[in-house]
């Protein structure tokens, strides 16, 4: 990770790679980072993301928000290299039912539509990467009286968004399939900001954005966005009581 974890970076000899199941070390997040710098070097896009991952979440285990900040532009740059591969790996799959997944999932851009939902692209999603193989996936729900498409994203909380369907449905081109993750992605941090009250503590506004980012995890300002929240976070006391969130009311979700 360019100028934040390299390879001559020093360790305490304690640190020991624990998975984050286990107990933690006071370097372990530093060893996850090196492994993911060294994955990100080989071009294993998928293997420095989920690295960049549980680095992120120990981090926040923890309440180091500065530590959460930097993690966050290497993580950036795993899923830019997982998206643009996964574009580039051939034609944008359209999945209606787990019959179109017999053969496992393979390296590439997947859009499920109805009659399939979110969390079954979710699901898809975590068990690809759980086997080692990268996939971008985006989710359509059924057309609206109005023409739209509604797209979605879950993660934590459920992130939707309303477009113009490609100009030939039959056919999801990578340029319509990126300007749908774009606008989803943006919403996604719309959400977050709005999610809370101005007088909020900037540790729940972190909060906010890690609940939909299993939603977009490919988006970059959404990614961009977090390590500001993280940044803000540092320079404000750490709160003393439990976030609330309202469920959000929303009649197209599930």
């Amino acid at each position: 990770m360019r100028g934040v974890w390299r390879e001559e970076h020093t360790l305490s000899s304690s640190a020991q790679p624990s998975g984050h199941h286990g107990a933690v070390s006071s370097d372990e997040i530093d060893v996850l980072m090196l492994s993911a710098a060294k994955s990100q070097r080989s071009g294993d896009w998928l293997h420095a993301a989920m690295l960049c991952r549980d680095a992120l979440q120990i981090a926040r285990s923890r309440g180091d928000f500065e530590l959460m900040s930097r993690i966050c532009m290497p993580m950036l740059e795993a899923q830019r290299g997982l998206r643009f591969e996964a574009i580039e790996a051939g034609p944008i799959r359209v999945i209606t039912s787990g019959e179109d997944l017999q053969d496992g999932p393979e390296h590439g851009a997947y859009l499920f539509a109805p009659n399939l939902v979110g969390a079954d692209a979710r699901q898809f999603r975590t068990a690809a990467n759980n086997a080692g193989v990268p996939v971008f996936v985006l989710t359509r729900e059924p057309q609206m009286s109005n023409g739209l498409w509604p797209i979605v994203g879950v993660g934590e909380r459920v992130v939707r968004i309303r477009i113009e369907p490609p100009s030939n449905p039959e056919i999801i081109d990578a340029s319509w399939f990126t300007y749908a993750s774009e606008q989803l992605g943006d919403q996604a941090i719309e959400d977050a900001k709005n999610a809370g009250e101005p007088d909020d503590p900037a540790a729940w506004l972190v909060d906010d954005f890690l609940d939909r980012l299993d939603a977009c995890p490919e988006h970059e300002k959404f990614l961009m966005a977090l390590a500001d929240a993280c940044k803000e976070a540092t320079t404000m006391p750490t709160p003393t009581i439990m976030r609330r969130r309202a469920l959000v009311n929303d009649p197209y979700s599930f």
